[in-house]
């Protein structure tokens, strides 16, 4: 059975992206994604619902309203400084939980520039809060911003593992790579102490069925024992990914995410351990974090990463708004510069959802991009052909009662 994850991961292409969100649901199907960024009428640059602040510890700037209610507050000062604190800055928010009801696991996709026909997310919304996520947009569906609710308003799913199990079983099955963290992290902060990802690797463990991560955050350290046992048996793969080497520039752009010294440290780990590990440079951000290419590429593969691939800038929906605003906070020197060098590689805009493109972007800037990657990985051997996992030992274990056989509830 061919693995359908087992291309090279190469410059341009995608077989993981950044953080996005959700599963078994529209907005965590990329194809979904997809068509929500070509529908309807071009996106109207949203006016944001709260004054251009940085929270502590947040990565967005602002909270625009949700582009589909038909009505959106915007509030106010009234003379009484209420709106901001004693100090003069905006209250801390505060991360809330709530469960999510979904009956399903695993979404699918047939978009042709994913290396993945199938993905699982126990987390909806990202609470590392990096501001590029192109995932934010689609919070929305869940009726929150995708500024700062998308990072403080966590939606969660307690049973993904029992789900995840009732699918693996269904008749007819076939088995291909999963991918965990194709929409948001799947090591974020408060998988500390759910631990819903470590449930779904037990039972991908149990079921033999191979795996691949993304993640940006050294928590997947804690489920070493776990990917190390399958990596002996070709069914376990993670790539880390890494944005920058500057961890000044790391803590406004990622405030939540491990920093990139730890990630570089989960690298080395994951390889001593016996896990294949790869390098994710994504997103490159022309004018930001593009020139640490080469730079990123050999620190990864010293640490002992053995694959690397990266990803253009993607700036879906109210995304495009938001990332401006943060640039305008942070970088007012640089922000006219890296949104000029951006809309040279989309065809003179801030975002371009063509399959094929959306990923690597065209032009001279994004050829140039291409180029610098393709000659960093044959030199530091990133660009070796990688084996597919094993699809072969899947094999739901004996016991456990499948669909058809299990007693049906009568509430």
């Amino acid at each position: 059975m061919r693995d359908q994850d087992s291309r090279t991961a190469t410059a341009g292409t995608a077989d993981f992206g950044t953080a996005n969100c959700g599963s078994g649901g529209f907005e965590s199907d990329p194809d979904a994604i997809h068509a929500m960024e070509q529908a309807g009428l071009p996106d109207p640059a949203p006016e944001a619902a709260m004054p251009r602040f940085t929270r502590p510890g947040r990565g967005a700037t602002t909270n625009p309203p949700v582009r589909f209610d038909a009505r959106a507050a915007s509030p106010f000062d009234d003379g009484w400084e209420t709106l901001t604190s004693e100090f003069g800055e905006l209250p801390k928010l505060a991360t809330t939980l709530t469960k999510d009801a979904t009956r399903s696991a695993i979404s699918w996709n047939s978009s042709p520039d994913l290396g993945f026909d199938r993905a699982l997310n126990a987390y909806r919304g990202c609470e590392h809060g990096c501001i590029y996520c192109y995932a934010r947009p689609t919070h929305a569906y869940l009726g929150y911003s995708p500024g700062l609710d998308f990072e403080t308003k966590l939606i969660f799913k307690p049973e993904i593992a029992d789900l995840l199990e009732r699918e693996l079983r269904k008749p007819g099955y076939v088995p291909r790579t999963l991918a965990l963290g194709s929409n948001t992290d799947p090591y974020q902060p408060v998988e500390r102490t759910l631990k819903l990802t470590r449930a779904v690797l037990q039972v991908l463990d149990r079921y033999n069925h191979p795996v691949s991560i993304v993640t940006k955050s050294a928590g997947v350290l804690r489920d070493v024992d776990i990917l190390s046992g399958m990596a002996k048996r070709n069914l376990a793969r993670v790539y880390v990914s890494v944005t920058t080497l500057d961890p000044r520039l790391a803590r406004v752009m990622e405030p939540r995410a491990a920093t990139p010294a730890r990630r570089l440290h989960a690298i080395a780990e994951l390889t001593r351990a016996g896990v294949p590990v790869g390098v994710m440079a994504a997103p490159m951000i022309p004018g930001l974090t593009d020139a640490e290419m080469e730079k990123i590429l050999e620190a990864a593969a010293r640490a002992g990463a053995r694959h690397a691939g990266y990803i253009l800038l993607r700036l879906p929906h109210e995304l495009r708004q938001m990332f401006e605003d943060w640039l305008h906070t942070h970088f007012p020197d640089r922000a006219r510069h890296v949104l000029s060098l951006i809309r040279e590689t989309r065809s003179g805009n801030l975002s371009d959802p063509r399959f094929h493109h959306r990923f690597s972007g065209q032009g001279v800037y994004a050829d140039l991009l291409l180029r610098r990657f393709a000659r960093a990985a044959r030199q530091w051997g990133l660009d070796e052909a990688r084996e597919g996992l094993d699809c072969s030992r899947f094999c739901p274990p004996p016991g456990t009662p499948g669909p058809a056989e299990a007693q049906m509830s009568l509430f």
